[in-house]
């Protein structure tokens, strides 16, 4: 599996695995971040992202 970028279907925030985000280490897929992890713009929880 490669690095996808994924998108928040709440509010638009692309997560990228390339760049990192808050709570997530640059290089850190999708897939491998913690069940907790939520948006760091709206607050959603993982499962309502999407892939790019």
């Amino acid at each position: 599996m490669g690095l996808k970028k994924m998108k928040c279907m709440v509010c638009g925030h692309i997560y990228d695995p390339v760049k990192g985000d808050v709570g997530a280490d640059a290089g850190t897929d999708f897939e491998a971040l913690p069940a907790e992890w939520h948006c760091p713009v709206c607050g959603t929880k993982k499962q309502n992202f999407k892939e790019l």
